[in-house]
Parts: structure tokens; sequence; C-alpha cells
């Protein structure tokens, strides 16, 4: 709308000039450099525009990525249902439901390709913050996605580990997680890692207290603690790959927002303008596009 608006009044302006040159054409050898400048400008916008909506729109065939460059871990910011719902006239509830069955059609296909870790940002610790009634719906959608894949988990031979504070998570639902993680534990090719109420402040704090503790009881010195160390402390201990290779956030927004503050030191950010339940096969694949093409230099030159 807003370009048909701005052609119109382009196209109205044009037919304006020649009048004026006609009536007062001693005005215009000044005013031409202005209108150069509008002209300028118009263009300069036009093509930003342009930009915009061509961005998230290139298509890239599975079989032009490499396997071998593949990322071994992919983390997500799972950005957009309420947005989502909104857009289509849905309640929230069904803007959440439907993002949780995309993210298990992501995680399935980046197994497929080959990528052994796939993480979510699912519930941050400051979503507590929220609705009473979306939180208490957001809790019973996660149980109930536990129970309903479980035998998916099985048969697709997929390990589950979920992490964050859960201080404040029902004890039937700590109950269910407890549960998946033993069951699921032997699988060793692919891994759903499930943050809840999770905080990037809180996994370092965690990790610090961790080590005092040690230390006041002997296990550690000073000069023990090194990265290697804090590392094995973070709640990613559980991964072979606890730092991810890239790390995708869709519905435009581009900040971390406490997810991953340690781990994502080199981790390569792509921001999808779509909203979380419209990201496809197409998007995903996109993003690992983007990924190949860039180089990681981890702070070295290459």
């Amino acid at each position: 709308m807003f370009s048909l608006i701005s052609s119109l009044l382009s196209l109205l302006f044009l037919i304006l000039i020649p009048c004026l040159f006609i009536t007062s054409y001693k005005w215009f050898p000044a005013f031409l450099p202005k209108l150069l400048g509008l002209i300028k400008f118009k263009a300069a916008r036009d093509g930003h525009e342009n930009e915009k909506r061509d961005e998230g729109t290139c298509v890239v065939r599975e079989e032009e990525l490499q396997r071998e460059l593949m990322p071994r871990h992919v983390a997500f910011i799972l950005d957009g249902n309420r947005r989502w719902a909104k857009r289509d006239g849905l309640l929230t509830s069904q803007g959440h439901e439907a993002g949780a069955k995309r993210f298990i059609e992501i995680a399935e296909l980046c197994f497929e390709l080959g990528i052994h870790t796939v993480s979510a940002f699912a519930f941050s610790t400051g979503n507590w913050g929220r609705d009473k009634d979306e939180v208490k719906w957001l809790m019973s959608l996660f149980q109930h996605q536990l129970k309903s894949n479980s035998q998916y988990f099985h048969r697709k031979e997929i390990r589950v580990s979920v992490i964050g504070n859960q201080t404040k998570i029902d004890e039937s639902i700590l109950q269910e997680i407890h549960e998946i993680e033993e069951a699921t534990k032997g699988y060793k090719n692919k891994h759903l890692i499930v943050a809840i109420d999770y905080s990037g402040r809180f996994d370092i704090m965690h990790a610090c207290k961790s080590l005092v503790k040690k230390s006041e009881r002997g296990l550690i010195r000073e000069q023990d603690v090194d990265e290697a160390l804090i590392e094995r402390e973070l709640l990613t201990n559980c991964s072979d790959f606890p730092s991810p290779d890239l790390m995708i956030r869709t519905s435009g927004e581009q900040r971390i927002s406490d997810f991953f503050l340690w781990q994502l030191a080199y981790t390569e950010l792509f921001f999808s303008p779509v909203l979380w339940p419209d990201f496809d096969k197409d998007k995903l694949l996109e993003a690992l596009a983007s990924y190949q093409r860039r180089e990681r230099r981890f702070g070295c030159r290459i």
C-alpha cells in the first residue's frame, strides 16, 4: 500500500513539474538541484524497501549444501508464536501449539541433514512474568509434548535433555523430564536439548557457585579454574557439543535475550524475518547455506 501511494505521488509530482516550469520558468534553475536530490532520495529509499522485501526469500536446494560443512549444533530461539496467532485471528494457545509442532518438524529435518545437536530456547526465566493462564498452558503443552513424542524419540533414537533452573516447575512435569532423559540417555547420534526456565546469567552464576562449593571442599584450587572447567559446570555439560555453531532466531528480532551467554561466544547468528510457526524447510536450508558461506575465524586470521 505504501509503495502504491508513493508511486502515485511521484506520478503527480512529475505531472506538476512541467506546469510549474511553464508558469514560473525563472524559478526552475534554482529548483532543479532540489528536484534531483528528491529523486535520488526516493531511489535510495525504494532500493532499501526492495532489499527488505527480498530478505528471507532466497531459495536453496538441499543438494547445494555440503554435508561436511554442516554445523554440529544448531540452537533456536522460537520467537513469534503469539504474533503468528494474532495475525491469523487465532488464540495465543494455538500459536504456541503450532510452534511446538514446528519445532519437532525442524529438529527432525536437522537430524536428517546430519546435524548432531538441536537446542531450543523454549521458555525463559523471564517468561514467568507473562499472564498466569498463558504460563500454565505453556507448562501443560510442554508436558503433553514430552508424553506424545516419547515413542517418536525412541523410534528415531533421539536423546532428550531438558535444562534450566526448574525450581518453579511442577513436580509432575519434572517427573516426566526425568523419565524421558533416563529412557533416551543411551542414544548417541542425535541430541535434542530443550531449555525451560532457562537464563544464560543463571547458567553462569550456577557454574560459579558450583566451583566455589568445590573449592571450599578442597576439590579444586584457583589455578585449576580455566574455560574448560567452567564449561563442565554449565547446564550444557550434557552435550558433546555444548557451544552452538549456528544460532537461529525468528520473527525479525535481533538479540539473544539471555540465551547461552557463555556458549554463543563464537556462534554464527542468523536472524530470520518470518514468525516461528512459518519457519519451514526452505528457511532452514537458507540459514544453513548462509552458515556454510561464512569463514569462522574464532578470533584468528585465516
